[in-house]
């Protein structure tokens, strides 16, 4: 029996930025605890194919899918809340789809018409929807029965007119009970008087249904929990019942909001709206993630890391990484504190210009208990990495290099070790006498977009001993997602190896290097790949995880002990529903005994 496919769309109003990413994750997420197969489409108003060129300034970092797509980070959302695998398409831009029409107008098949915005590009976008909604994204190969479908900006920009145009016709096309719409709204709250603003939310909603939608669910972001009185004003100047007003106000983390819009009855509204086949057991209801949410609100103990990157100012440049973090934080029931340091401010050229600057900034990296450098692009800053990540060896602080942080390792053993003072990437010294990392061959230097090694490749491990190896449970290969133009040169392998400078992880060819660890350091480790992007809240990425528990002091036993208590085994849940209890119950077993 086919199932018809159920459509939500969530849009914003007020202001961009006000938490719709995780609000459709959220909905996705108790939709799926009820058993339902859940996929979600990000549309991108802007005119850029994909989001790989832009600065993590723009819209946050850049998240990687296993076929290599570069997209908005509210993907990365998707997929760690719901536990899927989507692929680029599932990322709907302007320039995507007037690309795909103008193909379309050169090849000829609109036959001599006059092509429009409405209805071309109109039904472009609609087509898009329905053909992407039908994509497999689980591990069982199954159709989803729900689509959520978040609009990026904000109601009312001139360039998400034709995407919300085409949602206006596309409601009657899958008719009223297959497509409903949420609405989030800012509710301000002055602090002058104090009290709850709804004139924002009114304005919003009543452009949104000049222009066609109206909303089923109008989602409040607010500080505090809304008042009644100001609920059913929303209710009585929007159109909708008090019912239909959910408050989602701040919390203390991030998996409270699916059991705060349980609480609030939106899968009983859902189910009588759309009709769900959703059958009315008494669901123990996202347990896993009441459970997490209470444990990440419970911990004592801390555990400082300190991000050393470029782009600091802006916690979003490293949103998949700060989640990694998280995650491996949790299991090991350690609160986690990132400590985010430019990496330029490490640089002597600081203590010329700024000493207070530099000292603060060398007293953040002294005083931490690990040391991450992730990835980045372009030469500044990289002379910093490369002191902290030669302070992280001399001291044997617990250190992770992701990507650029791996092959500025390289760089730094070369210089120190080998007494190659020379030893750059040749992306910032072309003109190197020992270039320990260089270009790829398949690198196009004429075009930016696309032409890195992008995606999902395999790494083989080729030692037995390998800390990470253990980490990942003893299997021969990892399969995990890059994302870079430069490597390792191949060539100069073996000087490395010689001095304890282990290459443990290559590719399949053996001509790419993925994974260093150095020999008598507690935990130094450095991977071409990016493991951050498959990391998830109850499955947390082994080289994120190594570096947690080498920088609580809880790396040794937890090897000695053959890493039984790994989070990666603890979870087998496939359809994300709530866990049974033994799972729960092993989940919260202390995973290291506290030594």
């Amino acid at each position: 029996m086919t199932t018809t496919m159920k459509y939500i769309l969530v849009t914003g109003g007020v202001i961009s930025g006000i938490g719709k990413g995780i609000i459709a994750s959220s909905v996705g997420t108790i939709l799926k605890s009820c058993g339902l197969h859940v996929t979600a489409i990000k549309i991108d108003p802007y005119i850029n194919i994909d989001a790989g060129t832009f600065s993590p300034y723009e819209h946050g970092e850049v998240f990687v899918l296993d076929d290599g797509g570069e997209v908005d980070l509210d993907l990365g959302n998707y997929e760690r809340f719901l536990d899927i695998r989507l692929t680029k398409d599932n990322n709907l831009t302007t320039g995507k789809i007037y690309q795909s029409v103008i193909n379309k107008e050169r090849r000829g098949d609109y036959l001599g018409k006059t092509v429009q915005v409405v209805p071309h590009i109109t039904d472009a976008i609609q087509e898009w929807v329905m053909k992407q909604a039908k994509v497999p994204v689980d591990d069982d190969g199954l159709e989803p029965q729900v689509c959520v479908i978040e609009l990026g900006g904000t109601v009312g920009d001139i360039e998400s007119m034709p995407f919300i145009e085409a949602f206006r016709q596309f409601q009657f096309k899958v008719r009223r009970e297959n497509f409903c719409n949420i609405h989030v709204s800012l509710v301000p709250q002055p602090s002058a008087t104090g009290e709850q603003k709804t004139k924002p939310t009114q304005n919003s909603v009543r452009e949104l249904r000049g222009l066609g939608l109206s909303p089923d669910l109008i989602m409040c972001r607010c500080s505090t929990p809304l008042d009644n009185s100001v609920k059913e004003k929303i209710s009585m100047f929007c159109h909708v019942e008090p019912g239909q007003v959910i408050c989602v106000h701040d919390v203390s983390s991030i998996y409270r909001v699916p059991l705060l819009l349980e609480d609030q009855g939106v899968v009983n509204y859902f189910c009588r709206r759309l009709d769900l086949p959703i059958e009315s057991r008494p669901r123990k209801m996202l347990t896993k993630w009441k459970e997490m949410s209470d444990r990440s609100d419970r911990l004592l103990e801390q555990c400082s890391i300190a991000l050393v990157g470029k782009y600091t100012k802006f916690s979003d440049s490293y949103a998949s990484v700060i989640k990694a973090l998280e995650h491996s934080a949790l299991a090991i029931s350690h609160k986690l504190e990132v400590k985010y340091i430019d990496s330029a401010d490490l640089e002597p050229s600081t203590l010329q210009e700024e000493p207070v600057k530099y000292h603060e900034a060398w007293q953040k990296l002294c005083s931490s208990d690990g040391i991450l450098v992730p990835g980045g692009f372009g030469v500044r800053g990289t002379e910093g990495k490369i002191q902290a990540i030669s302070w992280a060896r001399k001291q044997k602080k617990p250190f992770l290099g992701v990507c650029l942080g791996m092959q500025l390792a390289v760089c730094e053993f070369a210089r120190n070790i080998l007494g190659w003072a020379d030893a750059n990437s040749t992306e910032f010294d072309p003109e190197s006498k020992y270039p320990v990392v260089i270009d790829m061959p398949e690198h196009n230097p004429g075009q930016m977009g696309g032409t890195m090694r992008l995606g999902k490749r395999r790494t083989l491990f080729k030692t037995k001993s390998s800390i990470l190896r253990k980490l990942y449970g003893d299997t021969d290969y990892v399969e995990e997602r890059h994302r870079h133009r430069f490597e390792v040169n191949p060539e100069l392998k073996q000087h490395f190896e010689d001095k304890g400078f282990h290459f443990v992880g290559q590719d399949v060819e053996g001509e790419r290097m993925e994974v260093i660890e150095l020999e008598d350091h507690p935990y130094f480790v450095g991977v071409q790949y990016h493991p951050e992007f498959t990391s998830r809240p109850i499955k947390p990425s082994p080289p994120y995880f190594g570096l947690l528990l080498a920088a609580a002091g809880k790396l040794h036993s937890y090897l000695q002990r053959g890493c039984r208590l790994s989070p990666r085994d603890t979870y087998s849940d496939r359809s994300g529903s709530s866990s049974p209890d033994s799972e729960i119950a092993e989940f919260k077993l202390p995973s290291i005994s506290q030594d």
